[in-house]
């Protein structure tokens, strides 16, 4: 394991300048710090995966990252650029993200095909036929081609969820952000999810998760953060966290969750 770590390669694209930035990032909800002081950076083609127990403020940051919610303190940069306050210019930096929820948030009254091509259509104004092929393509891509007629209803929630990444990818957004994408689903489920989510990761997409998904994690990140109670407690490469933290905390959260590396 330590001649594994030794050799483990130079963090992905790190002589060059960052794509997103954190500087001591606080949130607060009343007198609850949902992060204090979180200074992070993303590189363009990593994969980061930010670990740690719930509340610990992983979602948060992930929401603070494209303004859906306000920070109190700190910066966050987008390619060197301060994130902006006013809602119009927020909008553009929030067609550079594409975001994943827990929560797949299909319109229901809409087919798959329709679902991932309404994004294009009304807020890039895509023609509609170009928008559709797009979709199509993008469904043929999480291997759901065959289901562009279906209504969300008809779905898995594993389909749902591939709809949902389809969705978000067809915006062509620089960075994908994923919080908790599989913790909604049947464990039979969360395999098909996490296989479209590596491609995606070996085409280079620039990807930040938040996940319990240890195995995923030590597989496919290129940086792992871990988080307690709101500020980062160590990060590095996946075979440094996992198979040697330097932390007692992280030693104790991956011990309850069961891993042996």
């Amino acid at each position: 394991m330590i001649n594994d770590i030794a050799r483990a390669p130079a963090r992905k694209n790190a002589d060059q300048p960052p794509v997103l930035v954190y500087e001591e990032v606080r949130k607060l909800y009343g007198d609850f710090v949902a992060l204090n002081g979180v200074s992070l950076q993303v590189h363009k083609g990593e994969v980061m995966c930010l670990i740690g127990p719930s509340g610990s403020g992983k979602s948060t940051l992930l929401r603070c990252t494209n303004a859906l919610e306000t920070i109190n303190g700190g910066r966050v940069l987008i390619d060197g650029v301060p994130l902006p306050v006013q809602e119009s210019a927020v909008r553009k930096v929030r067609q550079r993200m594409g975001m994943v929820f827990q929560s797949f948030e299909l319109f229901p009254h809409k087919s798959a095909l329709d679902n991932v091509a309404m994004g294009p259509i009304t807020v890039l104004g895509m023609r509609e036929a170009e928008a559709k092929a797009r979709a199509m393509a993008l469904l043929e891509k999480v291997g759901l081609s065959a289901k562009a007629g279906s209504f969300p209803a008809n779905l898995s929630g594993g389909q749902q969820q591939r709809v949902a990444i389809a969705r978000a990818l067809a915006m062509e957004p620089e960075v994908m952000l994923f919080d908790e994408p599989t913790s909604a689903l049947d464990p039979e489920t969360v395999g098909e999810v996490l296989s479209v989510m590596q491609k995606l990761a070996q085409e280079g997409m620039t990807m930040i998760v938040v996940t319990h998904e240890m195995g995923f994690a030590r597989r496919v990140a290129d940086w792992v953060v871990v988080f307690e109670s709101g500020a980062i407690i160590e990060q590095g490469p996946p075979a440094q966290i996992f198979e040697q933290p330097t932390v007692e905390r992280t030693r104790d959260f991956l011990g309850h969750l069961g891993w042996n590396g």
